[in-house]
């Protein structure tokens, strides 16, 4: 393992730039000074001994020596030796709830920076435990995998904001779930779940979660922060308070029976956290009382310092800027390094640039060409292009974007969805990583692939929360996955259904036409018999049509708030 024991004098590395910029600054001045003193070929003459090149090199190389002496300060380190340290303790998982309802400000300084000192000074008492760190809000994600490094779980700690997750609400089943997945396989030890939240679950499946935690020998301990009387959330960035869909100023209270049913289940306990030190001391009183076990943690114990490699590299390089000297030497005036051959160098060099160069705009000339081609319609001809693209550069990840987006449009979704993944390996831009991520969706979302849609839609919004179109097609694509769901449930029945109730309405329509026809032989003609047909057509449309309304009401609450 390498590190630096000093790593802040890594920061003089910028006086490498800066001294650069001063050089080339003085050489510019100085060379206009010489142009006003005489004619330059007329100057080269007076001056056969003054090399162009020699000063150049002797400062890059001092630069280099500078910088060799800047990592030597941060004194570089190679770990040697590993060992395998005995612990007693038990494993915590943290999942922290950081839903805006979390900026509450009935317990200060907020309930969200109440959660964050709770969960340091908890760090603080633990000695020879691990702990590991779970975030959620609408969606939950592993923040800090369970470690015995204290410091790494504090530095964490302090970077969690609710922008973190784009998708609000309170799922705290979802949290429960990953939790029992991040843990260690040793068996034996206390295993503890302390969730941390105001108890808004929007989503449901807490207690069920819990139960099953339990049953897997976890404890679940939950920690409700707030009042029952209830706050206005502000939001810290605007200052304004959050309203509801009809203007209200919403008022997010603690539910402290939710919250004592899930401690409840998950056979642990409930804790109330106000603006004392209360709950600080019950909350270390309960993980005591858990079973500790010896743990094994592998770290380096000793360290090597690697400084000797780089002083010997800038020794050298002083030696070298010593010997070379600021005049052409005498003794080797045949040896013409940077005068005759100073041409045949130049020439080599700018036609190595000019490769290179040629190399790389070839591929971009092919994407100018295939966006030319995919604005007039043609999007064969800019599939052909970019697919050349590709091939003069198969790490250009805008070539394998743009040739997903022509074969969307060519209706070639399985292609198109392969080329968009392999711009998202390619891409390094978060945004542009983003849109691959939603043409993902949109296409999968197109062909009724609701679950790898939802997982695009989720990647996009993590690397670009604030696309709101992705965020409308994620909440759009969740119902469409919902509605099919309940139509594959209810689909055997209703043809069941269908079948008898066909049945029973051609018999009823039979019957009734021979009975009109038997009354009034004379009075049912052509088109009576239509408009009797056509009325019963209407009314098997209606009913299908109440039938979809109520199979499209929505079932989740999470478009409807943000909090």
């Amino acid at each position: 393992m390498f590190r630096f024991e000093d790593p802040a004098y890594l920061y003089l590395l910028a006086a490498v730039p800066v001294l650069a910029l001063i050089r080339f600054v003085l050489a510019r001045r100085q060379r206009r000074r010489l142009r006003r003193f005489g004619d330059p070929a007329l100057l080269r003459q007076l001056m056969p001994g003054v090399s162009r090149w020699r000063p150049d090199a002797k400062f890059w190389l001092l630069e280099a020596v500078l910088a060799l002496l800047v990592v030597m300060l941060a004194r570089p380190q190679m770990g040697t030796k590993i060992s395998h340290e005995k612990r007693t303790g038990i494993e915590t998982i943290i999942a922290m709830d950081i839903s805006n309802s979390m900026f509450a400000e009935d317990v200060e300084p907020s309930r969200l920076d109440r959660s964050k000192m709770m969960v340091e000074n908890l760090v603080d008492n633990f000695t020879d435990d691990k702990v590991g760190l779970i975030v959620f809000a609408g969606d939950a994600f592993v923040q800090l995998p369970i470690t015995s490094d204290y410091v790494s779980a504090k530095m964490f700690l302090s970077d969690i904001s609710p922008s973190m997750i784009a998708t609000q609400g309170t799922d705290v089943a979802r949290a429960i779930e990953m939790a029992t997945h991040s843990f260690t396989q040793q068996q034996g030890i206390g295993k503890a779940i302390i969730v941390i939240t105001d108890g808004e679950d929007h989503e449901g499946g807490a207690v069920e979660a819990a139960e099953a935690a339990r049953k897997k020998g976890m404890r679940v301990y939950v920690l409700g922060v707030g009042s029952p009387k209830g706050s206005p959330i502000r939001m810290p960035d605007t200052g304004d308070y959050i309203k509801d869909n009809a203007g209200n100023t919403v008022m997010s209270a603690l539910n402290e029976d939710m919250c004592k049913q899930v401690a409840e289940a998950g056979g642990g306990a409930y804790i109330h956290v106000d603006n004392n030190s209360n709950a600080q001391e019950q909350l270390n009183s309960e993980l005591d009382k858990l079973a500790k076990k010896e743990t094994s943690s592998t770290i380096y114990s000793d360290y090597d310092e690697q400084f000797q490699a780089f002083g010997l590299i800038a020794l050298l390089l002083l030696i070298i800027e010593t010997c070379l000297l600021d005049r052409k030497n005498p003794l080797f005036r045949n040896v013409r390094l940077f005068a005759r051959r100073k041409k045949a160098v130049a020439m080599a060099a700018l036609l190595i640039a000019s490769t290179a160069t040629a190399m790389a705009q070839s591929d971009r000339q092919y994407i100018r060409d295939g966006n030319r081609l995919f604005r007039a319609g043609d999007y064969a001809g800019a599939e052909v292009a970019y697919r050349k693209a590709i091939e003069k550069n198969p790490r250009n990840p805008q070539a394998e974007f743009n040739l997903g987006n022509a074969l969307l449009a060519q209706k070639k979704d399985s292609a198109a969805i392969t080329s968009f993944e392999a711009a998202t390996k390619l891409e390094s831009n978060s945004l542009r990583k983003a849109q691959a991520y939603h043409n993902i969706g949109v296409v999968c979302q197109g062909h009724k692939l609701y679950a790898e849609a939802i997982e695009a839609y989720k990647a996009a919004l993590r690397l670009n929360p604030k696309d709101d179109t992705t965020r409308y097609n994620l909440e759009l694509c969740k119902r469409q996955q919902r509605k099919q769901q309940q139509q594959q449930q209810n689909k055997p029945k209703e043809d069941k259904d269908n079948k008898q109730d066909g049945q029973d309405k051609n018999k009823k329509d039979k019957d009734n036409k021979q009975q009109q026809q038997k009354q009034d032989p004379e009075k049912m003609s052509k088109e009576n018999a239509e408009q009797l047909l056509n009325a019963a057509v209407q009314q098997e449309k209606s009913t299908q049509e109440r039938m979809k309304k109520a199979m499209q009401q929505p079932r989740s609450r999470k478009l409807q708030k943000n909090w």
